[in-house]
This record gives structure tokens, sequence and C-alpha cells, in this order.
């Protein structure tokens, strides 16, 4: 079983058990994602419209994997996401797949963490998760970037 998909599982778990969370240590922002996250999934990372951006942060374990797919005039048409992490991550994966929606790929890269916490009112000490949010968005633009130069180069 892959890291990914074991990944997923324990994401899944971890849903089913989001009432457990106490809302007084997190801004009812986090709490609303985190009990009622967003564009939960996978799109096909083999399609050329799709980027997928997969992250990770080392101090605290958190993994995030975000998509995108985009329509032939560079308009994200759709997003998912699947984060293994605290509240706060996976608040910030579902509020990054929200914004996405609808912009352009270059409006989607000017989406910074510091908007994501405003947004969410992260503490300081759980910043590193919208952070998380801004490099997946990055990650994905960045792999869509890729498989549309290769496409271009293929005619």
């Amino acid at each position: 079983m892959s890291s990914l998909t074991r990944a997923s599982r324990v994401l899944q778990h971890h849903l089913k058990r989001v009432q457990s969370v106490p809302a007084a240590l997190y801004h009812e922002n986090v709490v609303e994602h985190y009990e009622n996250p967003r564009n939960v999934g996978s799109l096909d990372k083999k399609d050329t419209t799709v980027g997928t951006g997969l992250v990770g942060a080392p101090a605290c374990g958190d993994v995030m994997k975000l998509q995108i797919k985009v329509d032939e005039n560079g308009k994200i048409i759709d997003a998912k996401f699947k984060t293994f992490g605290c509240g706060s991550a996976i608040a910030s994966s579902s509020l990054a797949t929200e914004w996405v929606k609808g912009k352009t790929v270059e409006e989607a890269g000017k989406l910074k963490n510091t908007d994501i916490a405003k947004e969410l009112r992260l503490p300081p000490v759980k910043l590193h998760c919208s952070m998380l949010a801004e490099d997946a968005i990055k990650a994905a633009l960045a792999d869509y970037k890729v498989k549309q130069q290769k496409k271009v180069e293929q005619n």
C-alpha cells in the first residue's frame, strides 16, 4: 500500500472524528473547514489538464496533496485535496481549493499564505499550515505548466 493511500485512509478516519475538536482552541473559520471540508478527493494525475502538488512539512508531519484542473482558457475549473495533518492544515487545504476555483492560472499563483492565514485566523504556531497550502498551490501550478510544455513540444 502506498504512503499516499495510507495517508488517505488515516485522513478519512480523522474526518470521521472531527466532532472531538475543542472549538475554543480554533477560530470558527478553521472549525467550519475542518468539520465540513470542501473538495476532498483526487483528480486523474495523468490528465494533461490536471496539475498535482504534493508537499510536506517535516517539522509537524503534515502532508498535503492539492490538484487543479484547468480548462482550455487557462481557468481553474476544479480543485481537490487530500491532507494528512492537523485541523489547521485541513482547513488551509479546503480554503485553498475554494479560492483557486474560478481563477486563472496566473491569478492562482498570486495567492499568498498570509491571505489564507488571515481568513482562517490562524495563530502564529499554525502559520506553517497556510504556508504548506501556498506551496501546494504553487507545486500544482508548476506541474500543470510542465505538462502543458510537454504537450506543446510533442506537437
